[in-house]
C-alpha cells in the first residue's frame, strides 16, 4: 500500500518540548485522523510535513520527494485547510482567484465556480464577512480547485457549531469517493473521526503512541472494569492503565486477546473511544 507521507527517524527539538524519532506514515486513498491533546505535537508535526519548519533531523517525504530538491512539485499536489482566515480580510473569492490561481499549474476555474456554488459561498464579499465555517470551506475550495491530491486539515471542525461539523464532515466523506484523494484530518474532537477516519495517528508529548486502522483499534482496544480481587502484578501486565475505586477496577488494554484469555468472563469488557484511548494514556503510555 503507498504511502504519501512519510516521517523518517524525524526528531523537532524546542526549549521546552520535542518531536522525538517519529515515524509516522500517511497511506494513499484513506483518511487518517491524528489525534492527541492540545500540545501534543500535532501542529509541529503538520508544519514538518508543510516544510514550514524543517527537523533536526531524520526525513520528511511527501509522494516520495523530499522538499530539499522538489518543493514545488510537492506543493502543486497538496492543499492545506486552515481553521480560519489566512486571506487579506478585505479581499474576496473572486480576488484570490486571481491571486491564488496563477500559483497552480493546475488551477481549474470550472472546478473551483462549482465548489463555490457547492458550499453556497458568496463571489463578492469580503472574507471578513464569513464565518468561521464559510471560511472553512472557501479554505477547501481553493485546494480542491488545483485538484490537490493530499488534503492537511489541522483542526479543522474546532470551534464550528455542531450541525456545520456535521455538514464538513458529509462533504469531506463525498470527496473520499475518488480513491485518489488522501485527507490528513488533525483534531482533538475525536468524535468526528469515528464518522470518517480509516486509520488513526495518535501523538502525546512529542511521541507518536501509535498509528493503525480503525479496524485494528476497534480489536484491539476495550475497556475492562472488574473487582480488585482480580488484579496482581501479572494480570496487570494486559493493561495499559488501570484505575482503581473502592467499588472495583477500570483499566485500559491494548490486547483485547490476552485479557479474554486471563479473565474469561469475570470482567466487563467495553468498547474503547478514541476519547478513552486518550485519556487512559495520560497515565501510562507503551511507545510504539
Amino acid at each position: 500500500m503507498e504511502n504519501i507521507v512519510e516521517l523518517i527517524n524525524v526528531t523537532k527539538t524546542f526549549k521546552d518540548f520535542s518531536i522525538n524519532k517519529m515515524d509516522l506514515q500517511v497511506k494513499k486513498g484513506f483518511v487518517t485522523g491524528f489525534i492527541g491533546a492540545n500540545g501534543a505535537g500535532k501542529s509541529t508535526t503538520i508544519k514538518m510535513m508543510m516544510n514550514l519548519l524543517k527537523p533536526d533531523d531524520g526525513e520528511v517525504k511527501l509522494f516520495g520527494m523530499d522538499y530539499t530538491t522538489h518543493e514545488k512539485a510537492i506543493k502543486e499536489r497538496i492543499g492545506f485547510v486552515y481553521d480560519g482566515n489566512v486571506f487579506f480580510e478585505g479581499l474576496n473569492l473572486k480576488d484570490i482567484k486571481h491571486i491564488v490561481g496563477p500559483a497552480y499549474k493546475r488551477w481549474d476555474d470550472t472546478l473551483f465556480y462549482q465548489y463555490v456554488d457547492k458550499f453556497e459561498l458568496p463571489l463578492n464579499k469580503a472574507i471578513k464577512t464569513f464565518s468561521k465555517g464559510m471560511q472553512m470551506k472557501a479554505s477547501l475550495a481553493i485546494a480542491l480547485s488545483h485538484h490537490a491530491e493530499l488534503i492537511i486539515m489541522d483542526e479543522p471542525t474546532a470551534g464550528l457549531d455542531p450541525i456545520f461539523r456535521r455538514e464538513l464532515l458529509d462533504i469531506l466523506q463525498e470527496l473520499m469517493i475518488d480513491n485518489d484523494r488522501t485527507i490528513f484530518f488533525s483534531t482533538h474532537i475525536t468524535t468526528d473521526l469515528d464518522r470518517i477516519a480509516d486509520y488513526i495517528a495518535f501523538m502525546q508529548g512529542g511521541n507518536l503512541v501509535f498509528n493503525q486502522s480503525i479496524h485494528d483499534i476497534d480489536e484491539n482496544y476495550a475497556l475492562v472494569k472488574g473487582g480488585l480481587d482480580l488484579l496482581d502484578k501479572d494480570t496487570e501486565k494486559a493493561f495499559v492503565h488501570v484505575r482503581r475505586a473502592s467499588t472495583g477496577f477500570e483499566a485500559l488494554t491494548n490486547n483485547l486477546s490476552a485479557v479474554k484469555n486471563i479473565f474469561g468472563d469475570t470482567v466487563i469488557i467495553e468498547r474503547a473511544t478514541l476519547e478513552d484511548i486518550m485519556y487512559y494514556m495520560k497515565g501510562g503510555v507503551h511507545y510504539v
